[in-house]
């Protein structure tokens, strides 16, 4: 009967989520400016009773006493005991002082971050590591695992730095020697055929009606989604009425189109989990590397490609205009969206040099986690590494260096690891469904998705978290993560 409870709490706790997600993206995209108030008090409210159901003494007891009667119950069993563990190993008055902490961290950040002032902001950034330490070793006391892993596994199930560590070295070494080969392969293709200017200005109108169409083409379901626009682009909402945004530039549309493609990969993944699961954690998406996986699959693998552009060009045509790019092909296309080039930001990194913006981070968190660094030596360190991946200085420059990202301000520590793990297993998907799909860029050439769509729901999207994240990568594609298919990759696409 136990596990009966279990099943109810679920459909408890999935209404709720699914309340907080779409006020969390109408929020986002049209909630008027005075709303605003009234908005966080519904949501806190939701919050705390989805907290209070979420950690209820006796679900530990239901989980001790289910008994499954299904495989499928099985593991499901096993996610609602990883959830409640979770959710219940930081005591209450911990979870208040990290999170007065983390806002008014994050507020600083905003407030400083412009003037590169790292002095002013340090005070709140040591408090804040200080917080992630304690929330790092209360986490592995209750899970028996090392601090960072127990860190880590929130956002990846099943990730470890002993696994981890050795790929992001082999991953780094490779890079460090290929930026400069890119470039100078880049040189040597843009000696010949210069970059071209975009033509704007571009109708938003327009460019919506391009991403509408985009977003269809790949497989995207408009009975259980829509498209929007924020500030920050972002997929959002619930699988069955997934949010998702973009922002547009007059100047130029490829910015927009790429961030719709990019959030497209993430609504698929949506879409595609298992419904029958939804309200258990095991219907839910395995983790933040497997998400990025799918978003940088359609971005990357897919939208980067030149079949990709043999069928995109005359779309841009139609809803664009014909003079919209006048004299580009496929190739000057492939120009503008696989420009490389050494920068500070990461996000605004391209494919080869982003991967080493995230290695410095991973870094230099294992380091703060474990003591060895403190926060005020972060520029120094961060400009080391900086001037060893890259080749570029930001010792003069916070702003543009350690102050960039909001994640350490907001006390998320393990989450970084996920965007470069996100790059290589699409790498690795890729090479999989080559292997079984001979046809695929054929395919692509001619706007037929089907076969690509059905490949990763079969291994991916349907089996919402049945398996750890390194498991669901060795189910999918044969092997365990590695990086070399991601070096083969970048050697094909930047040194050809």
């Amino acid at each position: 009967m136990s596990f009966q409870k279990l099943d109810d709490l679920g459909r408890k706790l999935e209404a709720l989520e699914h309340a907080l997600s779409i006020l969390g993206a109408d929020e986002a995209t049209h909630m008027a400016v005075g709303g605003g108030e009234k908005r966080a008090e519904a949501m806190s409210n939701l919050a705390g009773m989805y907290h209070a159901q979420a950690t209820a003494p006796e679900i530990a007891d239901w989980i001790a006493a289910a008994k499954p009667e299904t495989e499928d119950q099985r593991l499901a069993l096993v996610e609602f005991e990883r959830q409640y563990v979770s959710a219940t190993c930081l005591p209450t008055e911990f979870v208040e002082r990290k999170t007065a902490a983390t806002m008014r961290s994050e507020q600083l950040w905003r407030e400083l971050r412009a003037k590169g002032d790292w002095d002013s902001f340090l005070p709140a950034l040591e408090g804040v590591v200080a917080l992630v330490r304690e929330e790092a070793q209360l986490r592995a006391d209750a899970t028996g695992l090392a601090p960072y892993d127990a860190l880590m596994d929130q956002y990846d199930p099943g990730n470890r730095t002993a696994d981890l560590d050795p790929v992001f070295a082999d991953l780094k070494s490779f890079l460090k020697g290929f930026v400069p080969e890119a470039l100078a392969a880049q040189d040597a293709r843009l000696a010949k055929r210069p970059r071209k200017s975009l033509n704007g200005p571009y109708p938003i109108e327009k460019q919506r009606e391009l991403g509408l169409a985009a977003m269809r083409a790949v497989g995207f379901d408009f009975t259980h989604g829509s498209l929007a626009v924020s500030h920050h682009p972002f997929c959002g909402g619930v699988p069955t009425d997934v949010r998702m945004t973009t922002r547009y530039r007059t100047d130029e549309f490829l910015s927009s189109l790429m961030g719709v493609l990019h959030e497209t990969g993430h609504a698929l993944y949506e879409q595609g989990l298992p419904k029958d699961w939804s309200h258990w954690p095991l219907g839910k998406a395995r983790g933040m590397g497997i998400h990025e996986s799918q978003s940088l699959f359609v971005e990357m693998q897919l939208a980067r490609s030149p079949e990709f552009w043999q069928f995109a060009l005359p779309m841009v045509h139609q809803y664009l205009g014909e003079d919209a790019i006048p004299g580009w092909d496929v190739a000057d296309v492939l120009n503008e969206v696989n420009f490389v080039e050494r920068g500070y930001i990461r996000v605004d990194a391209d494919e080869v040099t982003y991967p080493l913006h995230v290695i410095l981070r991973y870094e230099l968190e294992q380091d703060l986690v474990a003591g060895k660094l403190e926060a005020s030596q972060i520029p120094e360190a961060w400009d080391t590494k900086m001037t060893e991946y890259l080749g570029i200085s930001t010792i003069n420059d916070p702003k543009d260096g350690p102050m960039q990202d909001v994640h350490w301000p907001g006390g998320a520590f393990g989450y970084f690891p996920s965007y470069t793990l996100g790059a290589m297993i699409a790498a690795q998907q890729w090479a999989a469904l080559e292997k079984v799909q001979p046809n695929l860029r054929s395919d692509i050439a001619k706007g037929d998705f089907t076969g690509v769509n059905q490949w990763r729901a079969d291994n991916i999207w349907t089996q919402g978290s049945r398996w750890s994240t390194p498991d669901l990568i060795t189910r999918a594609t044969g092997e365990p993560l590695n990086t070399d298919f991601f070096k083969a990759h970048l050697k094909k696409r930047y040194l050809a």
